[in-house]
Formats: C-alpha cells, structure tokens, sequence
C-alpha cells in the first residue's frame, strides 16, 4: 500500500529578510511538529 503524500506550504511574511538561523530556527520547529503528529509522516 502507498501513502499518500502531500505538500505543506507556509507563508510567512518577510521571509527574504530573515536570517539563515532563523529560517533554521522555523524549519526545526515544523519538523518538530510532523515528529509529534506520528513517526510515519515524514
């Protein structure tokens, strides 16, 4: 069986002026989040 797959999309305004570290800072977040939804979401 194949699961499905979807695309999650942000927007977060002034996105172009954040620094490198703070989009890391997002990134981590929202993988931290899809970690505690199941540990089949990927």
């Amino acid at each position: 069986m194949t699961m499905p797959k979807y695309v999650i999309e942000w927007k977060i305004p002034g996105a172009g002026k954040l620094t490198a570290e703070q989009l890391k800072t997002i990134s981590q977040t929202s993988c931290h989040v899809l970690r505690n939804l199941g540990p089949q979401i990927q």
